[in-house]
């Protein structure tokens, strides 16, 4: 739905945004119950994309906002047996993963820190540690992806269907399999980049590529790397002038950030595309594997859907990105850089993906913390 240009001049203060994920305001803090309640666009497009009556939302955003509050205390707790974590959406608690020599001390912590405990044979420093020698491996096109899965407890690396019997991909599996504890999925396809050619939406340019903006930082904004090179310039949605990129990196990182002048600001604001209202960004606490997790862009607005990994690595055919989150929310060309958010936490900035969002598919972000650590950048919050 593309906006008036009444409508641009009159939300002048929203416009660096175009491309946000609005949602509710769902704050990090587990013992925080002042928050205002979840949009009523935020509650549809829960029931829409995972099935749930209003009432079943409102209950999983509370349950994911105790359990993103309580996960730091739960990993101390937990400490050299912790197995890795994530939130159980048929339970509505956060899960923590502890090592079979966890002592019935640990595991009591852990319980008191109010998450559910699994016994699992891999400590994550392990699995981390495996998939941290895969990442110096060289991958080939047949490989998708590999990760960390806590649950599983195992690095979980995704071959594209078809590729599975080719001998490069056979020789990197092997050499994967020496790493550590690994488990080979498939997957329908190889993940690409979102960004586009010059279409029609609510886009930035640089030059004849179309990107979504990401969250506003002060002094700019955050938006993915291959969107643009450092030094580039970009233009807004009606052409004009906003500014450079002034830091940039893809692949090995898929992330950039873009300094705002000319007349353009920035604001703590997420624009809901008409299906969402407008809302304000309080903060970046990381939600957990599990929890669910929202994304608007420039071309297919605003979906939900699940965190499904965390520091995975994703093999583009540019070259290997590191660090990314997966999601089982779908994207499309143009939605690249554009924000994902649970809750009204800033979670990261779309990177790529495969399949679409009329037939569904999987979408990684660069998470957002990254980002501004990178770059020294503070994000701008409500």
């Amino acid at each position: 739905m593309r906006r008036s240009r009444l409508k641009h001049a009159c939300l002048a203060t929203l416009v660096m945004l175009g491309s946000w994920t609005a949602a509710g305001n769902v704050p990090a803090s587990a013992d925080d119950t002042r928050a205002p309640a979840a949009s009523a666009g935020l509650l549809q497009a829960m029931q829409r994309d995972f099935g749930l009556t209003r009432s079943q939302a409102e209950d999983r955003l509370a349950a994911e906002r105790r359990a993103t509050g309580l996960e730091p205390a739960a990993r101390r707790a937990a400490g050299d047996a912790f197995g890795g974590s994530w939130f159980d959406a048929g339970r509505g608690r956060l899960t923590v993963a502890v090592t079979s020599d966890a002592g019935p001390a640990t595991v009591r912590a852990v319980r008191a820190a109010g998450a559910d405990v699994r016994t699992v044979e891999h400590s994550a420093r392990r699995l981390d540690a495996a998939k941290a020698r895969i990442d110096r491996l060289d991958a080939p096109a047949g490989v998708s992806s590999w990760h960390v899965d806590p649950a599983a407890n195992t690095v979980v690396v995704d071959v594209v269907a078809g590729e599975r019997a080719d001998n490069d991909v056979r020789r990197f599996v092997t050499r994967a399999r020496e790493a550590g504890p690994v488990t080979v999925r498939t997957v329908p396809a190889a993940p690409r980049t979102f960004a586009a050619g010059t279409v029609g939406g609510d886009p930035y340019y640089t030059g004849n590529v179309r990107c979504s903006i990401g969250f506003s930082v002060h002094g700019g904004f955050v938006t993915a790397g291959h969107c643009g090179r450092a030094g580039a310039g970009v233009s807004g949605w009606d052409r004009s002038y906003i500014g450079t990129f002034q830091g940039s990196s893809f692949p090995d990182n898929d992330y950039a950030w873009v300094s705002v002048g000319s007349g353009w600001w920035t604001v703590p604001v997420v624009l809901g595309w008409g299906t969402v209202p407008d809302r304000l960004v309080r903060g970046s606490a990381e939600a957990p594997v599990g929890a669910s997790v929202c994304r608007s862009g420039s071309t297919t607005h605003w979906h939900c859907g699940t965190v499904l990994a965390k520091n995975e690595t994703v093999n583009y055919s540019q070259g290997a990105v590191h660090q990314m989150t997966k999601t089982s929310v779908c994207a499309e060309g143009g939605d690249s850089g554009g924000s994902f958010i649970s809750g009204d936490q800033a979670q990261g900035v779309t990177s790529g993906g495969w399949g679409n969002c009329s037939g569904g598919g999987q979408t990684w972000f660069q998470p957002v913390n990254e980002i501004l650590s990178r770059y020294g950048l503070t994000l701008h919050t409500a």
